[in-house]
């Protein structure tokens, strides 16, 4: 954090939106999760690297057992820690198709070659003199706010 306080340029791994799709994947509601991460630091730009449950568990398995809480077995009560992962990432990979509309992130086929996705990313800041991302979706903020009481009256927008 005391880069982004020195107005610097901060790359992060997972982050904010990570803990969102994971907890709404748990089974919270995702109208309450965004009350309560409110006061967080909100990314300018989201790259969403979007892949299968498939090639996701293959790239897992590749390395390592999943551990139990990144399986998913505290809610899928499944025991073997693959099974539960495969279950558990589906719903989490949904959860983030959800936020990538919501908040407009720019999505990224992560199953096409690493070069490509490289290229795309590059050509989005090379290209452009202003922002090469989206603002946030108005529209789809809006809306949420609008069924959400803990949330009326949220002011949306740069």
């Amino acid at each position: 954090m005391p880069a982004l306080m020195r107005g610097k340029m901060v790359v992060a791994d997972r982050y904010l939106f990570t803990a969102l799709a994971r907890d709404a994947a748990r089974g919270l509601e995702l109208d309450w999760l965004l009350h309560i991460y409110a006061p967080f630091y909100w990314p300018d730009i989201v790259f969403y690297f979007s892949v299968s449950p498939e090639t996701s568990g293959k790239r897992i398995a590749a390395t390592r057992i999943p551990k139990y809480y990144e399986s998913g077995q505290d809610v899928t009560n499944i025991a073997d820690p693959f099974e539960s992962y495969h279950q558990f990432i589906s719903r989490v990979i949904q959860e983030y198709e959800a936020l990538a509309v919501i908040f407009n992130f720019i999505t990224v086929d992560a199953e096409a070659p690493i070069y490509d996705q490289h290229v795309i990313i590059r050509r989005l800041f090379q290209e452009s003199r202003e922002r090469p991302w989206p603002q946030w979706n108005e529209e789809a903020i809006t809306d949420w706010a609008q069924t959400v009481p803990l949330a009326r009256g949220v002011a949306v927008g740069s």
